[in-house]
């Protein structure tokens, strides 16, 4: 089989997962940007999470070009991808009890904050336990994830219980338990993950719905513009100025 032949069924295979989570999940990305909007209304701020490759989609919502400013990433040392060698030190922290809650204890998060929580399994301790601290905390948490997983693995928190069910609402990303859509003769392990593509691919729709809420309700979507376009640069700044209280990926 031809690497032209592989490559190209990774594309029709991406594209079919965004074809299925575009039509089984469009009720819920509405849901999820009316959600942020309502947030953004009120005063709260919105943070993200994800741990590993899971930090990925995370990350590309937060300071991006054509996103909302006001997304801040809640970042837990250690696991905001493969930021620490050995890589493997990332998924055995993700299993390590209490850490979700002494993050969220000395972060900037409040009562009536949104937490979007990026997962691919939900299965581990970290992300269990950040949706379940984050609720009793007063936020409003959403999880994306893959339901798959609920049923084709156990889950490795004390509760016995996946992030999904800790969460107000959930964002089924589809992707098959092992992340990987390709085999093939003469390889011995699946492979070709697409669970990056999807994801990222549901947040930024998820942010298109929020920025759309934000407008019909009459309010201007606070929306970074790309610094290397004349005139960005003022723009971002006019906005960190205006939403200081909110942002904490700068200096003050």
């Amino acid at each position: 089989m031809s690497e032209s032949k592989l490559a190209g069924q990774f594309f029709d295979s991406a594209i079919e997962l965004l074809r299925r989570v575009r039509d089984a999940e469009a009720e819920n990305i509405t849901t999820a940007g009316t959600m942020i909007a309502d947030t953004v209304a009120n005063g709260g701020r919105l943070f993200t999470f994800g741990a590993g490759h899971s930090a990925l989609p995370a990350q590309d919502v937060v300071y991006r070009a054509g996103g909302l400013a006001l997304m801040n990433l809640l970042a837990v040392p250690g696991v905001v991808g493969i930021d620490v060698i050995p890589a493997t030190l990332s998924s055995a922290l993700e299993r390590v009890d209490g850490l979700a809650t002494a993050v969220l204890d000395t972060s900037p998060v409040r009562a009536g904050d949104m937490l979007v929580i990026i997962s691919l399994s939900g299965r581990n301790a970290l992300p269990v336990e950040m949706a379940m601290h984050a609720k009793s905390l007063g936020l409003k948490v959403i999880g994306v994830t893959s339901v798959a997983y609920a049923d084709g693995t156990q889950s490795r928190h004390v509760s016995g219980t996946f992030m999904k069910d800790h969460c107000d609402l959930v964002l089924d990303s589809k992707i098959a338990v092992g992340d990987a859509e390709l085999t093939a003769e003469g390889i011995d392990a699946p492979f070709a993950p697409a669970s990056t593509v999807v994801t990222s691919a549901v947040m930024q729709a998820v942010m298109a719905s929020a920025a759309g809420e934000l407008a019909a309700r009459g309010i201007t979507p606070p929306l970074l513009r790309s610094a290397n376009v004349d005139g960005g640069q003022e723009w971002n700044s006019r906005l960190m100025t205006e939403y200081a209280d909110r942002i904490f990926f700068r200096y003050e």
